[in-house]
């Protein structure tokens, strides 16, 4: 492989990013203070970073061009075709690697590689059938959650099954010829780890964030965590380092996980890139999730990972709220993607930053007062405070 890797003084300069959506916008936006120069391949054709130079190729035309333009090449988005990647490791340094991208596309590889390195997930079945479907309903125990194998994101290509007789309806509206079927975990909260590591294998973990999804898209991410016990954010560090370290992996990876009244931690899912659960350290943090991203691929030291203040990350879907109203409460940052409105879109986010966790939850529920059918929040330390 030819890196062609142009440096100045010690840094690269030209970067790829495969996608343009706003993760590459947030990726550009943290790069440009490095001297990161940005250009986006958009196989979709409806890019909306809205920054740097996007090559748009849906028919796989362009790739000549995008590889000419760039030293390295990352992505902000999974679901991309894996020979696609491939063919660039063949010609640039790809970080994540193409392996990442394969084990996180396909939920039973994700599975068999938690089971192989000791990271517990609730119990869960593999079907092919509308009947396989129903008999591993009837063996769990309903309710389950069916999901696609691959493609799934967001709540999409999935069903919730409350009696095994959903089976035939579920399976025709996934719509995939393969399933993964899992138990519902009776769970404290949804929580999630974001850590970063660098081509010498330096690893840094971001503190754990407690995650509320709505319709299976995420709401509420906030971190640090005032009743986390130290061992809980000690076991899921060794589970994402075991992660990290097994997959070669360059860069951020995510871990989303279901904390238990025992306090165990069950593996959901992990996704290979910058991810929505970490926009809370793009204010919250010393080094932002997309800083460290740039800076684990370019091969430079790992930024500090440590919480400036308690932070609430509040996603703004399908319309805007009160811009002008939400940027007038102390500490409040808000981050659009240049989006139009549409039911279920990721148009921005906000972060809200505070002296303490009874402070940012009142200024969290003002905030999401001036969002249009926000939800309130619902985090599992509230009842502490």
């Amino acid at each position: 492989m030819t890196s062609g890797i142009t440096k100045h003084s010690g840094m690269t300069q030209r970067i790829g990013i495969l996608g343009a959506g706003q993760l590459g916008r947030m990726l550009a936006l943290a790069g440009y203070p490095l001297g990161n120069r940005f250009t986006f391949l958009d196989t979709t054709g409806n890019p909306s970073a809205g920054i740097g130079e996007v090559i748009i190729d849906p028919d796989n035309q362009r790739l000549a061009e995008f590889l000419a333009n760039v030293d390295v090449v990352t992505y902000e988005f999974e679901h991309l075709p894996v020979q696609l990647v491939r063919d660039i490791e063949q010609h640039k340094p790809v970080y994540p690697s193409s392996r990442a991208i394969e084990v996180c596309q396909n939920r039973v590889e994700e599975k068999t590689l938690f089971d192989r390195l000791g990271i517990p997930t609730p119990a869960y079945r593999v079907v092919e059938s509308a009947e396989q479907l129903e008999a591993a309903a009837r063996e769990l125990g309903c309710p389950v959650v069916a999901k696609s194998v691959t493609e799934g994101y967001d709540g999409k290509g999935q069903a919730v099954l409350k009696h095994p007789e959903q089976a035939q309806d579920a399976w025709a509206a996934i719509g995939h010829s393969q399933l993964v079927v899992e138990a519902f975990v009776d769970f404290v909260r949804e929580v999630s780890m974001i850590a970063v590591r660098g081509r010498d294998g330096e690893v840094v973990f971001y503190p754990m964030a407690e995650n509320q999804h709505v319709d299976g898209i995420l709401r509420y991410s906030v971190a640090p965590l005032p009743d986390l016990d130290a061992s809980v954010q000690q076991t899921a560090d060794s589970y994402i380092r075991a992660l990290l370290d097994e997959l070669d992996y360059v860069g951020v990876l995510a871990l989303e996980l279901f904390q238990t009244r025992d306090g165990s931690l069950l593996a959901n899912e992990m996704a290979p890139r910058v991810h929505n659960s970490g926009h809370w350290t793009m204010d919250g943090a010393v080094t932002s999730q997309f800083e460290n991203h740039l800076r684990a691929i370019q091969g430079l030291p790992l930024g500090d990972t440590q919480a400036i203040a308690p932070t609430c990350m509040i996603n703004v879907i399908g319309r805007e709220g009160d811009n002008a109203a939400m940027l007038a409460l102390a500490n409040t940052h808000l981050h659009r993607y240049d989006k139009a409105e549409r039911a279920g879109r990721k148009l921005a986010h906000v972060n809200i930053l505070a002296a303490n966790h009874a402070e940012l939850l009142e200024k969290v529920r003002t905030c999401s007062a001036l969002m249009p059918e926000a939800p309130s929040p619902a985090l599992s330390f509230t009842d502490k405070l």
